[in-house]
């Protein structure tokens, strides 16, 4: 088969099978050779760039060992693998861990986020997240303490040698919203501040004054990357919707620069959190601490 762009779901293919090998303990070298392919060839596969089809991917599972739902959910995934954008549909119930954004997350040079309820999952605190995912209708009680520590473990992306380029749009409702009780949003809206100084991340608020703004339909993630097209995630009750066709990306970077033209800047940003963290919940003696 011919080499070709990676989509989202054959970059998903190519990591459960890259799992899948490491699990058997096996290389690319040996796996190509047990399957009796040249290694440039698996190479690609295992990147999204060339297609494989469901005789193919049998053979290479059978090497690998791989049984039961694994084995169905990676057969249903190269069903699909040239088709663009995928929607995640998870029941009433969300997935323990969002692995495929956490993947894109951890193999993007920028990231975008506009947040219009709470704050984005990346800059939230232990505390704040809990509060969140403990309110969450269909969050089973035994659940929480695994949800908090999944989207906690999300932020490793900030020690990554090459720390990708963040930008944060913030409504400034979300920041005047009580989550938990003063503490909470005390140490959350400063832990803002701590990380709003850091070179890499730009905080900027969407101030209540300019009304209607540019993304009406709520909360997404842009996620910009050197290895993949750029995907926008889109986070529902039931579903996770990533989009990827070139006309629904440039849609949303028309709204992120739409939200440039009304949010403030990041200085101003910065005094209007820390001006709610004292307003609101009280003076902190590091409300301005830098990293």
């Amino acid at each position: 088969m011919r080499d070709r762009e990676p989509t989202i779901r054959s970059r998903e293919l190519g990591e459960g099978m890259r799992a899948a090998m490491e699990r058997a303990g096996l290389n690319n070298r040996q796996t190509a050779e047990r399957l009796e392919w040249p290694e440039p060839r698996l190479s690609k596969v295992l990147h999204g760039g060339r297609a494989i089809n469901a005789v193919e991917l049998s053979a290479f599972l059978a090497v690998c060992e791989v049984k039961g739902r694994e084995r169905a959910r990676l057969l249903a995934i190269c069903r699909d693998q040239d088709t663009p954008g995928w929607l995640q549909q998870f029941g009433n119930r969300l997935p323990k861990q969002l692995k495929t954004l956490i993947d894109h997350e951890d193999k993007a040079s920028a990231i975008t986020n506009f947040s219009a309820v709470v704050l984005p999952g990346l800059m939230q605190t232990a505390e704040y997240a809990r509060e969140v995912i403990s309110r969450n209708a269909n969050t089973p009680e035994q659940e929480v303490k695994e949800r908090v520590a999944a989207r906690s473990g999300r932020t490793s992306v900030f020690g990554r040698p090459q720390t990708p380029r963040f930008v944060f749009f913030i409504h400034e409702l979300v920041l005047w919203l009580p989550v938990g009780d003063t503490e909470v949003m005390s140490d959350q809206l400063h832990h803002l501040l701590r990380m709003s100084v850091r070179p890499y991340i730009s905080i900027k608020i969407i101030p209540t004054s300019v009304g209607a703004h540019a993304a009406p339909g709520g909360s997404f993630i842009l996620l910009e990357s050197d290895v993949y097209k750029p995907v926008v995630y889109l986070e529902g009750e039931t579903s996770g919707l990533f989009l990827e066709e070139r006309a629904e990306i440039d849609a949303y970077r028309n709204v992120i620069k739409a939200l440039h033209a009304v949010a403030l800047n990041e200085d101003d940003s910065r005094q209007l959190i820390g001006t709610v963290a004292v307003e609101r919940y009280g003076a902190r003696e590091d409300h301005d601490d830098g990293e």
